[in-house]
């Protein structure tokens, strides 16, 4: 029975301990419920800015400062137009530029222009925006065939005289105010002469001579170069190769040996490369020709036709 109650005094004082502490302690904190907080009266807030006033229209020496900015911003992708060592990089080029020039177009239409060169203004707008769709339009599109054809310079320079006659009809009207814009814009001058060959011109002979003979009808819109090949050579080193013009005939004679016949048109002929320079297309007739013997080919398509052909590589 003692040592009972010691158990329940125990227990007590315990309780008692917990609940009194040592009276040495710190004060504890307050409770937060009793924590009181006086509000601080907020500032202010500031008058509103005064409206600004719009910027007045620049002066001719502001916009023309601005034509030069931006002349040079193109000029970057200019030479990457003019330096393009293969289809490739000029398509590449041709996409940049034109983001150039639609880029160009936008920041013009930011600025606020003296009244009497609003419409050149516009103009150059409109003929920034035009040239850039061309880059990116069928232009484009033929820059790989085109540069099989002709090559890449020939190709690019194409490009950059389209670009300039594009831009002209904006570049004169800013003139007529003393205002200079274009001046990074390459200028090759008049595009070369045409150089077409007489119809039936044998542009080439090699090996010897037989007595084949071949009559050929272009009844097509474009002129066409007849590679007459030996059988087993390569086209590119023809036995003869003879120029025939759109809508006419000529005949080959004088033709040695078994052959096929290969044929490729376009416009623009090269005479060094003998090649059309654009939109040019190779193919050949499926069948080959025999030896001394006399033939008449058509080239125009037709149901009634008795000889296929089928596209080939770039001769």
């Amino acid at each position: 029975m003692n040592k009972l109650v010691s158990v329940v005094l125990g227990v007590a004082l315990l309780g008692t301990a917990a609940a009194c502490g040592d009276s040495s302690a710190p004060d504890a904190d307050p409770s937060p419920s009793a924590v009181t907080t006086t509000p601080t009266p907020s500032a202010p807030a500031p008058p509103p800015p005064p409206p600004s006033k719009p910027a007045g229209p620049l002066t001719g020496a502001q916009y023309q400062a601005n034509l030069a900015k931006l002349d040079q911003q193109i000029a970057t992708d200019l030479r990457g137009l003019t330096g393009a060592k293969s289809a490739d990089n000029l398509a590449d080029a041709m996409d940049a530029l034109a983001e150039s020039l639609n880029s160009t177009a936008a920041e013009l239409a930011l600025l606020k222009v003296q009244p009497n060169i609003a419409a050149a203004h516009k103009t150059l707008q409109t003929r920034l925006r035009a040239a850039a769709s061309s880059l990116t339009g069928p232009q484009s599109d033929d820059v790989d065939t085109n540069a099989k054809c002709g090559g890449v310079v020939y190709t690019s320079q194409n490009v950059q005289r389209k670009l300039r006659t594009d831009l002209t009809g904006a570049i004169a009207p800013l003139g007529r105010f003393g205002l200079k814009f274009g001046t990074t814009l390459p200028n090759l001058g008049p595009e070369p002469a045409e150089q077409r060959p007489s119809n039936g011109d044998v542009l080439l002979r090699s090996g010897a001579r037989g007595s084949g003979r071949l009559q050929v009808t272009n009844g097509t819109t474009e002129d066409v170069a007849i590679a007459i090949v030996t059988d087993g050579k390569p086209p590119s080193k023809p036995h003869l190769l003879v120029y025939v013009q759109a809508k006419k005939t000529a005949t080959i004679s004088r033709i040695g040996g078994k052959y096929h016949v290969y044929f490729k048109s376009g416009t623009d002929w090269n005479p060094k490369r003998r090649q059309f320079s654009a939109g040019c297309s190779f193919s050949k007739f499926d069948e080959g020709f025999g030896r001394n013997e006399g033939w008449k080919i058509d080239l125009q398509p037709t149901v009634l036709g008795n000889a296929s052909t089928s596209d080939v590589d770039a001769f």
